[in-house]
């Protein structure tokens, strides 16, 4: 690509990492200088590097170590893993890290998920937008700066035992009553995970979409849709299962199923592991983003913790919870995250989390998560729009209007009374709204969305 005069990867950079179509947006040489640029903007003489299971990943990761070795620093490559085991790797090597994935994305995409020394983010304020710059000139035909140092070397690491022992030494579950579990790992990386961190708890695992396949042939990696955890549901009913976990396809999301095949909401579950954390952590913070169930607040405060609202996304909750010194933070999208596992988030240790509550008790799962599923929510609703700062400011007029309303800002609009709120969100990449919406009940719910889509599609 060093022909193309003016290249712009605007479609490829998000918000908190790379991802695009493999060749057409994402190649070789591309990645070779991302791996430069990252060296370049973070200065650092050594980093790990990890990848999943799509076809194109191993290509792409070691020709990113190669651009970081010609800039004179050593690459630590641990080949096959989850991104959260990227993470851990960074933290206890203390180096930053790359991690090839598209997580839930379709098997032609690939990107880059890039954090710091101690997995601390890197996203467009912290790095991700000077990377971008370095790349897109570099690729234009600007030659790369003479390295500082000679150049690097690889060396290949293997950290699966490491990894899975430090999420065992941060939850007990070697006491747990007999369960069965189904785990759906949909051909991602959660097929290697999962054994190795299970292999001597006392539980058994019913395991669904185990082979390491890109190419995703069963469902796409992303229990978030519904669709994709039909078989998951299906599976938990047909064996009598305790619960069911699904993974998307880089493992740092984990979804819940109970015992009934119903899925458990991501709020109700970050307000489960908020309790067991405030208990062993009395009075602690613990964050939540501000599209999480208000079930989530309501449950720190009671149990004598602090809560504190935050922006969508990982790399802002990440670096809250470094100036908060919080135990844990949650987002609706399953997103979990540990002060014990270097502020990152972790799906696998969310899971044992699960397994250790539902574990140590008698009730049932569904029982269980009762107390944490208080309200009515919508899920996230989306509309495409063609000018979606008009739309929200037509929303936003129009709410004003209603007594007792309250109006934020933090990241899009979020507009609350004491029976509801909801929240309205642009894309960052496409001209969609996204709508999420909470109330006291279902009829209330839908009285709120209709009124709000209505501003919103009229």
């Amino acid at each position: 690509m060093n022909d193309r005069p003016g290249v712009d990867l605007s479609a490829v950079v998000k918000a908190y990492d790379v991802r695009g179509l493999v060749p057409d947006q994402l190649d070789e040489e591309l990645a070779r200088l991302f791996g430069a640029a990252f060296v370049e903007t973070t200065g650092a003489d050594a980093i790990v590097t990890g990848h999943d299971m799509r076809a194109s990943s191993p290509a792409l990761a070691h020709a990113f170590a190669r651009g970081a070795i010609e800039q004179g620093a050593d690459v630590t490559e641990i080949g096959l893993c989850s991104t959260d085991e990227l993470y851990f790797a960074s933290g206890a090597l203390h180096l930053p890290g790359a991690m090839f994935t598209a997580s839930h994305n379709p098997a032609r995409y690939n990107g880059i998920k890039m954090c710091r020394a101690g997995a601390a983010p890197i996203g467009q304020d912290t790095g991700l937008r000077a990377i971008r710059t370095l790349v897109e000139r570099w690729a234009s035909g600007e030659p790369l700066p003479a390295p500082p140092r000679p150049a690097g070397s690889i060396t290949r690491l293997d950290m699966l035992k490491e990894y899975a022992a430090h999420l065992l030494n941060l939850v007990d579950v070697h006491a747990v009553r007999p369960l069965r579990i189904v785990v759906d790992a949909g051909n991602g990386m959660s097929a290697l995970t999962v054994p190795a961190v299970f292999h001597d708890v006392p539980v058994k695992i019913v395991p669904l979409y185990f082979e390491l396949d890109g190419t995703f042939p069963h469902h796409e990696a992303n229990p978030l849709d519904p669709a994709n955890i039909v078989d998951l549901q299906r599976a938990v009913r047909e064996t009598q299962a305790d619960l069911g976990l699904a993974f998307d396809g880089d493992a740092d999301r984990c979804f819940v199923v109970d015992e009934r095949g119903e899925a458990v909401a991501p709020s109700a579950i970050a307000a489960l592991i908020a309790a067991r954390l405030l208990a062993e952590h009395p009075g602690s913070v613990v964050l939540h983003n501000l599209i999480t169930s208000r079930t989530v607040p309501e449950v720190v405060r009671e149990l004598g913790g602090t809560p504190v609202r935050t922006r969508v996304g990982h790399s802002f909750i990440k670096a809250e919870m470094t100036r908060t010194n919080a135990v844990f933070g949650g987002e609706h999208s399953a997103h979990y995250y540990f002060r014990d596992f270097y502020n990152a988030d972790t799906g696998m240790l969310a899971a044992l989390h699960v397994v250790a509550a539902l574990g140590s008790q008698p009730e049932p799962l569904s029982r269980l998560v009762e107390r944490y599923q208080r309200y009515a929510a919508s899920g996230e609703i989306n509309s495409t729009v063609p000018d979606p700062d008009t739309a929200v400011a037509a929303v936003r007029a129009h709410f004003t209007a209603h007594a007792e309303t309250t109006v934020d800002e933090l990241d899009g609009l979020t507009v609350s009374t004491p029976a509801w709120w909801f929240n309205l969100r642009p894309s960052n990449t496409e001209p969609l709204l996204r709508l999420n919406v909470e109330a006291a009940d279902t009829d209330t719910l839908a009285l709120v969305r209709d009124e709000v889509l209505a501003v919103i599609r009229r």
